[in-house]
């Protein structure tokens, strides 16, 4: 998992930076609009600051916060990741205590038990350094190193495979993102994108360990997706991968599935022929 953590000593944590991804756990107000007309959309105008309490250190924080509503969803990629006019929601999805360090998506945040709450103030509280967060929006970079504070987090807390595997999903959806928001006419322009290309690659392939493993050992709903969704995502990433045996057999077990919808089923019929496609043409190299 070389990589995933990387940079986090800023918050004085590089001693996390290795840490085992799917090791076993072990025993023991919306404000008031202005003029429409002359007003030019920008992206802290879809944010505003919410109260939180930590559940770890009992401090209360504000965190940027996307208005509910305001966002407008212009589509999805292949692999679900949403994609909205004018911001990325993804960028506002971790809440992070600048005090305790503690961090989480949002629908993982106020969920902490004892042991686990332990764990945190053990591996990450006492060495943390506190933050300050005054800034209006947060720009890719400092995105990424939320959610990889997020990921650290759910490793030390022993939580679910599939909590790890949503986040590492929700991670590489964000280099995505940083990807398509680089500027060709910016020098190193063509470095940056293969940068974030190869840590997408890194965490989709992480996502696709522990989605794996949950559907083995975890029930559904998992992180707010039912069965066929999760299948869904796991037959394209694996696709993605070459892994066509996994794909494959999860693509055709949703097609005649009983629980899926209609426009899922549609998807999964689109992804079998870009599947069949792709396993002719790899037959094809292989005989040449």
């Amino acid at each position: 998992m070389a990589g995933l953590l990387s940079g986090l000593e800023q918050f004085g944590l590089s001693n996390l930076e290795g840490m085992d991804l799917y090791d076993a756990p072990k025993k023991a107000e919306e404000g008031e609009g202005g003029e429409a007309a002359a007003h030019v959309v920008q992206e802290q105008d879809f944010l505003f600051d919410k109260s939180f309490t930590c559940p770890l250190c009992d401090r209360e924080f504000k965190a940027r916060t996307v208005k509910i509503g305001k966002a407008k969803l212009a589509g999805s990629d292949l692999d679900l990741r949403p994609k909205y006019e004018q911001i990325d929601l993804l960028k506002y999805d971790v809440i992070m205590c600048p005090s305790c360090g503690y961090a989480a998506l949002s629908r993982f945040f106020k969920y902490l038990t004892s042991p686990q709450a332990k764990n945190i103030q053990k591996a990450i509280s006492a060495n943390f350094k506190p933050q300050k967060d005054t800034a209006e929006t947060y720009t890719y970079e400092e995105a990424l190193e939320r959610y990889k504070m997020a990921l650290a987090n759910a490793i030390v807390k022993q939580t679910k495979a599939s909590e790890k595997a949503y986040i590492c999903l929700k991670t590489a959806w964000l280099l995505r993102g940083q990807a398509e928001h680089l500027d060709p006419a910016e020098e190193g322009y063509e470095e940056k994108k293969k940068q974030c290309q190869d840590e997408e690659d890194e965490f989709l392939r992480n996502a696709l360990e522990g989605f794996l493993a949950a559907r083995q050992t975890e029930s559904f709903p998992m992180c707010g997706m039912d069965e066929p969704t999760v299948d869904f995502l796991i037959s394209v990433t694996a696709m993605r991968f070459e892994q066509y045996d996994v794909a494959s057999r999860l693509i055709t077990g949703l097609i005649t599935s009983k629980t899926a919808n209609p426009r899922m089923k549609e998807k999964a019929r689109d992804v079998k022929e870009m599947l069949m496609k792709k396993i002719k043409e790899k037959n094809a190299a292989a005989r040449k």
